[in-house]
């Protein structure tokens, strides 16, 4: 499910946009285990070619219509919702993040953060990063910035790349392509789309023509490529094609007017993403008994898909059927366990259900789902949330304390840190863990101190 797609975090997002402009429009992060796995399959051989560990590449997504994917502090690749929704096939997708690993591979990140001041650049990544984690939290009020002015200009700054560094990605991604065996293709076909973006005024533009200028030379280079290379004809695997197609419909489905997407996948279109994409807007219309007549006919169809069983929880989750929504969700932990937000979801719905030893369980789970995630606020939140509720005091203190050292409350993470020794006692990791957060609190005190009296 787009688990968190409801629009978490709200942010005056101003990239490669007028600053009058950018005040007026909203966008959110949002998390989501299906297309964030699939975009990760796609990269995973591009990544490794790129000498990448394929884990260590963060996928983060932006709900915004417009062209555009970035990378930003370190190995974080960004990806609007409508360069996936508007990508005609996998291979455009696959290479967007050639190319975008390319950058990072040729360490154009910090050569531009180099240009800028060390203060201006770590306050743009702050935000950009501490969004996307805020996207993690379910909470809006996690990780709100406004960015206007001078701050608008910087990050344009900061996410553009000169020509010569765009050649340079350009024959990274080839190198990376050819190297997996996969046709450059789709990144072609996105260039030519770019090119007609050339002709619109500025303001009309889509932020990757902005941010990544195209040159005749750049597409004639790639089509070169596609000329030689012996995979240029090579088709995608049918998984893939399917994956793709799913993902699309998904993010359509959750992002526009069930109306809309009822309209663009008509009952008449029996492809498993049409029926995917109008389960969903069923959902939100809101008409739950159609919604779960249709994700229980693509559960018959494909019992072991972790994401429909995952919808199916959602579904009667969010309707106040959470007794009913345990089961699918248990089945989609089961399917996918190393899933994070699989885990959440399941976490969720055991803290709200009456069944015996659910809060038990669902620290398992949300234990779990920080340590596959451990940057996830609202995770921590929810784990001190069930062992309150299971009467334990101690640990409760010491979830709280990181969640709250993640949301920058530091005289309160020490507090529970503190309260956390107290009960826990000196030894063991946790222990380790809490003198961590005790001592990052203490520095951070220290800092504004010492700020306090320079000025």
């Amino acid at each position: 499910m787009l688990t968190r797609i409801f629009l978490l975090v709200t942010i005056l997002f101003a990239v490669s946009v007028p600053p009058v402009q950018a005040q007026q429009q909203k966008r959110q992060f949002i998390r989501d285990a299906e297309v964030e796995n699939t975009i990760r399959t796609f990269g995973a051989p591009i990544f490794q070619a790129a000498g990448l560990e394929p884990s260590a590449v963060r996928i983060l997504l932006l709900n915004d219509p417009s062209l555009n994917a970035f990378v930003a502090g370190g190995q974080n690749i960004f990806f609007h919702t409508g360069l996936i929704i508007r990508s005609e096939n996998a291979g455009q997708l696959i290479g967007v993040m050639a190319h975008e690993t390319g950058h990072i591979s040729g360490g154009h990140l910090i050569r531009n953060s180099d240009a800028m001041s060390n203060a201006s650049t770590e306050a743009i990544l702050a935000m950009l990063l501490g969004a996307a984690a805020g996207a993690a939290t379910g909470k809006g009020e996690a990780a709100g910035a406004i960015m206007m002015g001078g701050q608008e200009m910087a990050m344009r700054s900061l996410l553009a790349f000169s020509r010569s560094q765009e050649q340079q990605a350009d024959q990274m991604a080839m190198r990376f392509l050819e190297d997996t065996q996969e046709s450059a293709k789709g990144l072609l076909e996105f260039f030519e789309i770019l090119g007609d973006q050339e002709i619109l005024v500025s303001a009309r533009q889509d932020p990757y023509v902005r941010t990544h200028p195209l040159t005749r030379d750049r597409v004639s280079f790639v089509r070169e490529h596609v000329n030689r290379s012996a995979h240029s004809a090579k088709p995608w695997p049918p998984e893939w094609v399917e994956m793709h197609r799913r993902i699309k419909a998904k993010l359509y489905a959750f992002i526009e007017p069930p109306i809309k997407t009822l309209q663009r996948y008509k009952e008449t279109d029996q492809g498993l993403d049409a029926r995917y994409a109008r389960a969903i807007a069923y959902y939100r219309k809101p008409d739950i008994e159609t919604a779960l007549t249709a994700i229980d006919a693509l559960i018959k169809e494909r019992p072991k898909d972790p994401y429909f069983w995952e919808l199916k929880g959602q579904m009667l989750f969010e309707n106040g059927r959470v007794a009913d929504a345990v089961a699918p969700y248990r089945k989609a932990v089961g399917l996918l366990p190393d899933s994070a937000l699989l885990r959440l979801g399941l976490g969720l719905a055991l803290i709200e259900s009456e069944e015996p030893n659910a809060l038990k369980e669902a620290t398992t789970h949300l234990g779990m789902a920080v340590r596959l995630e451990p940057e996830d606020r609202f995770a921590w939140q929810q784990l001190a949330i069930a062992y309150g509720r299971d009467d334990n005091e101690g640990m409760a203190s010491y979830a709280m304390a990181e969640y709250l050292l993640l949301a920058g409350k530091l005289p309160e993470a020490n507090f529970h840190a503190n309260k956390a020794e107290q009960i826990l006692g000196k030894q063991g990791s946790i222990w380790l863990r809490i003198q961590d957060i005790k001592e990052r609190a203490s520095q951070v005190k220290a800092a504004k101190e010492r700020d306090r009296k320079w000025w």
